[in-house]
């Protein structure tokens, strides 16, 4: 099974359009030790020809671009695409916005849990993409499925499961409990080669590792965890954002009740940390935090970035 990286960042990428932060402004000015990266998205595939993506970040298209596996094949006619499905974990801007990128006429199957396709449903912009040739595919929570492309079984299956998290900022209902989040507002993924086994989880987004998700995680193969913030007051002591990581639903990195802390007796043989904020400090090389979550077994996920299992 091929795993690629298409974006590691969270939503504004890295340098974000309108922040002149430390990373930010180190990145445009091309420090070393940090690197630009774009909104977070995987591509997966069991055979290097058809690729299924876990969202479709804002950056879509400039992801594609730099990913010559995704790129369409002049035998194959003047238009078309290795992509033959889309899974969405959420209805974050940064997860379903590249949706409108991939509206030129070509056939995947789009999946996501009802309450997220709730959401495209309600907004009439994303009818672009034809039904006919996006089938939309509610998937049900705890239930393994095949993944399928317009031309059947793609040699993948996956299994969608709820985290504790928030709903999109833009659904967010500041009169109700807990901002309006439901359960599916917010899910993980495992993705299994239907072949060998092998098999990964896919958590961008996680406000917190209930015992749930820990006995799921549990001696994983590979996992990709929600690495937004280091510290849970971060934008608010860089200036950046009034917003805690508690209150955005994002789990952060250090202190006791951090992923560092949380994932220590897991035995998950590969773990790498994904959906980084432009104020996250390990996204600098030389950082001590980088260091810190380096020593603790931890990888940070960089654009481009392949895996095979």
């Amino acid at each position: 099974m091929h795993v690629k990286v298409l974006g590691s960042a969270a939503g504004g990428g890295l340098p974000q359009w309108n922040c002149a932060g430390r990373n930010s402004a180190a990145t445009r000015a091309v420090e070393a030790f940090i690197q630009p990266r774009t909104q977070s998205s995987l591509a997966v595939s069991s055979d290097g020809k058809q690729w299924l993506l876990l969202n479709a970040s804002p950056d879509i298209r400039q992801q594609i671009n730099a990913c010559t596996q995704l790129h369409p094949t002049p035998q194959d006619g003047p238009r078309n695409s290795p992509i033959r499905a889309v899974i969405l974990t959420n209805g974050d801007v940064d997860h379903v916005a590249g949706l409108l990128t991939l509206r030129e006429g070509h056939a995947f199957h789009l999946y996501a849990a009802e309450r997220v396709l709730s959401v495209l449903s309600a907004n009439p912009i994303f009818n672009v993409l034809r039904p006919d040739l996006v089938p939309r595919k509610a998937v049900t929570l705890d239930r393994r499925w095949d993944v399928e492309g317009p031309s059947g079984p793609m040699g993948l299956s996956a299994e969608m499961f709820a985290v504790p998290g928030k709903v999109a900022l833009y659904l967010e209902d500041e009169t109700a409990a807990d901002y309006g989040s439901t359960v599916g507002d917010t899910v993980g993924l495992k993705v299994t080669h239907a072949e060998t086994g092998a098999s990964f989880y896919y958590v961008p987004g996680c406000a917190r590792l209930d015992e749930s998700l820990r006995q799921r995680l549990l001696g994983a193969q590979l996992v990709f965890f929600d690495g937004t913030l280091f510290t849970n007051t971060e934008m608010l002591d860089q200036g950046l954002l009034p917003k805690t990581g508690d209150r955005m639903g994002h789990m952060n990195m250090s202190g006791p009740e951090g992923s560092l802390a949380a994932f220590k007796n897991l035995n998950v043989a590969r773990q790498i940390y994904i959906h980084i904020n432009n104020s996250n400090p390990v996204l600098r090389e030389d950082s001590a935090e980088r260091a810190v979550v380096e020593a603790a077994g931890w990888e940070v996920a960089y654009d481009g970035m392949e895996i095979s299992l």
